[in-house]
Order: structure tokens, then sequence, then C-alpha cells
């Protein structure tokens, strides 16, 4: 299961009109799917995907994009929005957290007669072959495994934190604490929680109604569930993330980003367009798949003086034209179009956007659908852009909103 419902409010206005789960990346691909990626190079092809904000770009991604056959009823990635199955005498009731949307679609585990459960979050960017994780919760006999990453301690005020003996059983779980616990020996760094979860079947259903049924609390897992799991004496087994072998890859495995806020999303971006980037796209052995659109190829055109179609360190998804401009540093999204003249740098730039001729963009993400008059400069005057509306964040990137008209 895999839990699509976010907000996102801290990557408006990448989020005005989608989940954050729905947020592009990389050039061609949705935040989802790295998640889903996951599941099916691991073997897992039995797929709930929870939605509930703003799904609808969410949804029409899954639906166009990733479909199994229609013969074998254990291949599947279904939907499944906040329906009401629960709680008929309250009347209409969302999703109240992340145990809540799994404890509404009990039945789903039901009818499929699941053993274990993987309940992992949908909108953060990482491969990790989930059978391996599986298999440690399997030889250690836990009820409960949590994929676990060790973060610098001034930044896992925002996470889940954990304790851990010599075996990796988790001792103490602390949800997003003020002042976070360091993991002994290892001062700066605090053992953090991923937001992925495995459960035993009968675990799950018994911590469920424990600590939902009936209450008006106890609707998340990292702050209600998983302590609750502790002091009833469950066994609740630590992962080291590190420690997950993704097939074509080599060393431990490091890379695990939150992109919560727009300043980590850009970051992460501008990452994949380094000659050795942290996340590496381009392994074969784990391929990263993504909804099929029948775009044209890449184009460069132009070649005089002064006047040339170029792109450096940059990545580019189909049907992108350079046309007589230069791009550098910077990802490209579908169809996108650089006209004469202008000069793209550090940017991210989504799909169907024009820029005009002699326009200068740099440090700037520009959302869908956007056609940037000739001439105009963003991401070199703050007060100018602050003037067209436009987000600034703290570090001084420009985000356009989808559709702006100019």
């Amino acid at each position: 299961m895999i839990l699509a419902g976010g907000q996102g409010s801290r990557l408006a206005p990448l989020t005005l009109k989608r989940s954050k789960p729905a947020v592009p990346f990389g050039s061609k691909y949705r935040i989802i799917d790295f998640a889903i990626n996951n599941f099916i190079n691991s073997g897992v092809f039995s797929i709930y995907v929870l939605t509930q904000y703003k799904a609808q770009s969410l949804t029409e991604h899954i639906q166009r994009g990733w479909r199994f056959g229609t013969f074998l009823q254990d291949y599947f990635i279904t939907l499944v929005p906040a329906q009401m199955y629960r709680y008929e005498e309250l009347g209409a009731v969302w999703y109240r957290g992340t145990a809540d949307a799994v404890y509404q679609n009990m039945h789903l585990i039901d009818n499929f007669d699941a053993d274990y459960v993987a309940i992992f979050s949908g909108d953060h960017i990482y491969k990790m072959n989930v059978e391996h994780m599986l298999q440690a919760h399997i030889d250690a006999r836990a009820d409960v495994t949590i994929a676990a990453y060790p973060m610098a301690q001034s930044q896992a005020h925002q996470f889940g934190v954990m304790h851990v003996d010599d075996r990796w059983k988790i001792t103490d779980f602390l949800e997003k604490p003020k002042d976070p616990p360091s993991i002994p020996g290892q001062e700066g760094l605090s053992l953090t929680s991923m937001g992925n979860y495995i459960f035993s079947r009968r675990a799950l259903e018994e911590l469920l109604h424990t600590s939902i049924s009936g209450n008006e609390e106890g609707f998340d897992f990292g702050h209600d569930v998983i302590p609750r799991a502790l002091s009833d004496g469950y066994h609740v087994q630590a992962y080291d993330f590190h420690r997950n072998p993704v097939p074509g890859q080599t060393g431990p495995n490091l890379y695990w980003r939150d992109v919560g806020t727009l300043d980590a999303y850009f970051e992460a971006s501008l990452d994949l367009v380094s000659v050795n980037p942290e996340f590496d796209i381009y392994n074969p052995e784990w391929p990263l798949r993504t909804s099929s659109e029948f775009s044209p190829p890449a184009k460069f055109v132009h070649e005089a003086e002064g006047r040339k179609g170029q792109a450096f360190n940059t990545i580019m998804a189909g049907g992108v034209i350079i046309s007589g401009g230069t791009v550098r540093d910077s990802v490209l999204g579908r169809n996108v179009r650089t006209h004469s003249y202008s000069l793209v740098e550090s940017c991210v730039l989504f799909d169907n956007v024009e820029v005009g001729r002699h326009s200068h963009l740099r440090r700037v993400i520009v959302d869908k659908d956007v056609t940037i008059p000739p001439g105009t400069k963003i991401g070199l005057n703050p007060e100018e852009d602050l003037a067209r509306g436009f987000t600034i964040t703290e570090s001084g990137v420009t985000v356009v909103p989808k559709s702006y008209t100019f």
C-alpha cells in the first residue's frame, strides 16, 4: 500500500493543483513513480495507491501509465480514494492519518488474503529493494519492521526518531521530537524513520483495531501505532536502509530525499544533471518506468555565430526543441521550447513551457503550460519577480506557477 494522499503544502505553488506525489521530477517522472518502481523492481506486483487531496493529476497519471494485463489477478496497481467505508455513525469521514487510511481499507487486505503488508510513503525520492527488507522482517520474526535512515541530528526533528539495541530491535520511538536523541557513539546523527513499514498481517489488524476502533485519536503510524506496538510488547524491528542492496549499484544505499520544500526539490532536481549524481537514473538493472508519452525526439537547431541551439549538463524529455538558445545545468520536461538568443541557467522547466527570444532565466522552476514572452528576465531581479506574484524561496529560487499568464 502506497500512501499518496499528502497535500505537500510546503511545495506550493507546485501543489496548488496537484498532490505532492504527483509533482513532476527528473524531466519525465512523477514523485510517485519512484515508490512504484521500487515495488515492481522488487517483484511486488500487488499494489494499492491510497489517494486523497487534489488527486486528479495523480489519478490520470496512474491510469494512463501504470497498468498490468487483466488476466493475472495478483498483478495490479489500483487507486484507492477515501470512500468512507468505516465510521458510519460519524457520517462522511476522510482519511484522518496514515494509519486511518489503511484501517479504512482493511477489507482490501482481507480480500487479497495477504500474509505481509508493506506500507510505504509515496512522496520520497530513493531506490529500495523491498524484497530484502521483507526477508529481514521474516528472519527477525518481527511483527513490524521500519526502514531506518541515519540523519543529521539538526534535521531529525521533522521525522520519527528511534532507539535500537545491538540487534536493531527498536526499544523506543519518538515522533518528531523537539530535541532528537543521537545514535549512541555517533554524535550528531539520529536514527530516523523513513515512513516505510512492513507489518505481519495479524499484528497490523490487532494494532489498527486497538489504536483506532472507537477512539477519537490514534490515526497515525508514527505518532500512535508504533508507540502502542512497543508498549504492548510487539516485536518492532529497525531495518538499516544503508544495507539495502540495489542491483547495479555499488556501495551502501545512501540516497533518500523527502523533497518536502521547494529548496530541497530544486537541489535534488539539479543533482541529476551533475557528472556523478548522487541519484543515478541510468541504472539498467534498476529501470525507472513512468507513463508513456508519445513525444518526438529532442532537437537542437541553428548553428550560426551567436545563434546556436546548445545545452550543457542538462537532461530533457521528448519533444524538446532548443532553437538557437543556450541551456545550462537544467532539467527540461516534455515539449519544452527555447527560442533563439534565450539563456536558461540552472532551471527546472515542466512540460509545455516556451521561452521567448532574448529571455534569460536563472535558478527558476516553471510549472506546466507557461509561455514566457520575448525579452523576459526571471530570477535576476527579486523585486520584479515578487511584483509578478512569483514565489521566491529562502535560497533565492523563483517559482512560476502553472498556466501563469504574463
